[in-house]
């Protein structure tokens, strides 16, 4: 499954995220995968979209992150996908 994972930073912690990227990387659990992310010009949130079996899996990794950051994760599928799925409906 694919998750978009809303990561709102804690108020003066950017540096510490950065700093432990940095030093110990993302920090994933087996069978968390890594796709692609942005992060706002203000340093605020950062969107990371993630393919994992389960949210529960997601939910491990996010705690190794929990002190500097609060996670928002929302399961999500692709364009191509939504629209074979709603195309029933049209």
């Amino acid at each position: 499954m694919l998750f978009m994972v809303i990561e709102h930073f804690r108020p003066g912690k950017v540096s510490e995220v950065y700093r432990r990227f940095r030093d110990r990387g993302r920090m994933t659990p087996e069978g968390v995968r890594y796709i692609s992310s942005w992060v706002d010009l203000e340093f605020q949130r950062c969107f990371q979209v993630m393919e994992a079996e389960s949210e529960a899996i997601l939910q491990e990794w996010t705690e190794s992150w929990d002190d500097l950051a609060e996670f928002e994760i929302v399961p999500v599928r692709t364009s191509e996908e939504a629209a074979r799925a709603i195309a029933p409906e049209l």
